[in-house]
């Protein structure tokens, strides 16, 4: 086994999970997109975080990211794609490589901004979330990167290089970190369109023609990730234990509910941490 855990989310929950299994003893690796991304580290000052007042969330996410590296787990920045339940272990998909894991902590924090119209239809026929997986698909084709993280210029440059003709799309100011030689279109409304597959970007209602479209966000919906997870709405069902309806993976922080707290997610990251650690030596001993 490559890993005893493995955390999909880097945020409070994801690096308390991390932290308390490497206090037992296990081998973790916790997988998560630009630290940048994270919402807490967007926050100019937290007030009531016990211990710990007046530091801005930078600061804080520093000292948890800190804290988990200093006791041993691996931090991996990249973009998991699928979790599968194969029984006695898990295969977990991080862009091109696929690493296996005893147990599985979803801490993917909420998935910000609703599917696209269009999206789920064409998912595998010209949508992809992954320019490292698909990305050689396209070459000498024209594409649209949506870009709704940091890490997503960076991956259209990517593309870019690898001879895709890049157009990208975002809600905002043009990223200082997308190559010159891209095209860049703001819109506010966007729509999938195509037939058998995609065809094109509809943005702010005129189209974008293209033959591959890259929806490259911060956060994916942990139910959109593991196949028959079961759900309490918009968020992962759990129990006390922090445990999911799946054996073997466990979810804490804001993906299973409400307060959307630091406090909350460290605790519940804390337990999911523990559960799966006791989940992986019982299943040593059977």
């Amino acid at each position: 086994m490559a890993y005893d855990i493995i955390v999909v989310g880097n945020g409070p929950a994801g690096l308390s999970a991390a932290v308390q299994a490497k206090a037992r003893g296990k081998k973790v690796l916790v997988v998560g997109g630009a630290p940048s991304d994270i919402q807490l580290a967007k926050a100019g000052l937290v007030r009531n975080y016990l211990g710990m007042p007046d530091l801005s969330g930078a600061e804080m996410m520093e000292r948890f990211r800190s804290h988990a590296r200093e006791m041993g787990a691996e931090l991996r920045t990249g973009r998991v794609l699928g979790v599968m339940p194969l029984g006695e272990f898990f295969l977990v998909s991080i862009g091109s490589e696929v690493e296996e894991a005893g147990a599985v902590v979803l801490a993917t924090g909420v998935s910000y901004g609703a599917k696209l119209p269009g999206e789920e239809q064409f998912l595998g026929r010209g949508v992809s979330y992954c320019a490292t997986c698909d990305g050689m698909l396209y070459r000498n084709k024209d594409i649209v990167v949506v870009g709704r993280s940091a890490q997503a210029p960076e991956e259209a440059n990517y593309l870019q290089k690898i001879g895709c003709r890049v157009t990208y799309v975002s809600n905002g100011p043009r990223p200082a970190e997308l190559s010159g030689e891209i095209p860049y279109r703001t819109a506010a409304r966007l729509e999938v369109v195509g037939g058998q597959t995609v065809t094109a970007l509809k943005a702010d209602g005129e189209e974008i023609p293209c033959a591959g479209l890259f929806l490259l966000r911060a956060a994916a919906s942990p139910v959109d990730l593991v196949p028959g997870l079961a759900a309490d709405g918009p968020y992962v069902q759990v129990d006390r234990n922090m445990a999911t309806s799946i054996p073997g993976l466990f979810a804490a922080g804001d993906c299973v509910g409400q307060p959307l707290q630091i406090s909350k997610a460290v605790g519940e990251g804390m337990i999911a941490g523990h559960r799966a650690s006791e989940y992986v030596d019982q299943h040593k001993k059977g």
